[in-house]
């Protein structure tokens, strides 16, 4: 049985608007349909008397889709590849979404 707020992420996840179409290749397995929502926030990291402005990706995937993501696996987003890099971001409080951070393949 769903609660209501695993069916406000499923909208939110099936919303054209709001999300997008991905594959997902694992490390062993076939590769497989998902929908994600990108984010691309900006960062400032302090390193000494400097801060670097990096450019970061984000990708929010349901943890029903993908229950297990890891460090070298793949996402293919609009043409575009991508690799997790380090191990899951964070999951939301009710675990139903996993933020994942990747870099250009």
């Amino acid at each position: 049985m769903t609660n209501a707020f695993e069916q406000a992420m499923a909208g939110i996840f099936a919303d054209p608007n709001m999300s997008q179409q991905a594959v997902y290749t694992p490390a062993t397995g076939d590769p497989k349909s998902v929908r994600v929502i990108a984010r691309r926030p900006d960062e400032v990291i302090g390193f000494g008397e400097t801060r670097i402005h990096a450019e970061t990706t984000l990708f929010d995937v349901k943890t029903s889709d993908i229950p297990d993501p890891r460090p070298g696996e793949r996402l293919n987003v609009g043409g575009a590849n991508y690799v997790i890099q380090g191990e899951p971001e964070r999951r939301d409080p009710d675990r139903l979404v996993w933020t994942l951070d990747v870099r250009p393949a």
